[in-house]
């Protein structure tokens, strides 16, 4: 399933693109008490990075039933994304799973600049 997210800097997809990777699962409440989360990585491909980075929300999902909200992004760059936020775990009696997400793949992954801002576009395997 191919989600497409558009924002006005290269830091503002994060947000997007967390949400969109989530709306693909399906509807996913949280609850509990927030607990600090960061992520890190570095490179030289701001699509790739993107992908490690919603990898890794995908994985801290599927393995524990956590989403990550309240993110920011202090750097993102070619070279390195830093994410910062909360991560709760899932109300599993209001949340409803439509379907299972098992990887953020490289398939049409991209990252650009266009008019207003930046485009991200990355294919989740359902």
């Amino acid at each position: 399933m191919g989600v497409r997210a558009r924002a006005a800097t290269l830091a503002g997809l994060i947000r997007p693109c967390t949400a969109g990777l989530y709306a693909v699962i399906g509807q996913l409440f949280p609850t509990g008490e927030a607990q600090p989360w960061e992520f890190q990585a570095i490179g030289d491909d701001a699509a790739l990075l993107l992908r490690d980075y919603l990898g890794e929300v995908l994985a801290l999902f599927a393995a524990d039933g956590y989403v990550v909200e309240q993110v920011e992004v202090p750097e993102f760059s070619a070279q390195r994304l830093t994410v910062v936020g909360a991560r709760r775990p899932i109300d599993r009696e209001r949340s409803i799973v439509q379907r299972e997400a098992k990887a953020v793949t490289y398939h049409e992954l991209s990252v650009r600049e266009v008019p207003g801002g930046y485009e991200a576009v990355f294919i989740v395997d359902i």
